[in-house]
């Protein structure tokens, strides 16, 4: 799935605009960084309510293009700038976390944990 077809499926804003054609093939929801480093597989995209740039930095460690915040949470202008800099696309959807994973799951995008 393309992070354009994500922000069509989940009506959602985009905050920072990376490589909006490159492919994801999995998903994370979480607010636990710690999880997302333990669990997850690359390539994935993660949806949080965190708004620190701590996200940003997770993102980047896992090789993340697209970090999606959920609930119409809106991000400080020091973490789109580093997500800017790092060319991770940021999307913003009003869902909550649940429902959006149900979206993209429903939509093709498997879970970005490992079993």
């Amino acid at each position: 799935m393309m992070v354009r077809d994500i922000i069509r499926i989940l009506d959602a804003k985009v905050l920072m605009a990376g490589n909006l054609d490159i492919e994801v093939k999995t998903a994370c929801g979480s607010d636990m960084m710690s999880d997302v480093l333990a669990f997850v597989k690359e390539q994935s995209v993660l949806l949080t309510g965190l708004t620190n740039p701590q996200v940003v930095r997770t993102a980047e460690m896992m090789d993340m293009h697209c970090i999606i915040f959920v609930r119409g949470k809106m991000p400080e202008e020091d973490l789109i700038s580093l997500a800017k800099q790092k060319e991770i696309s940021i999307l913003q959807t009003q869902h909550a976390m649940f429902t959006a994973c149900g979206l993209l799951y429903t939509n093709g995008l498997s879970g970005g944990s490992q079993s």
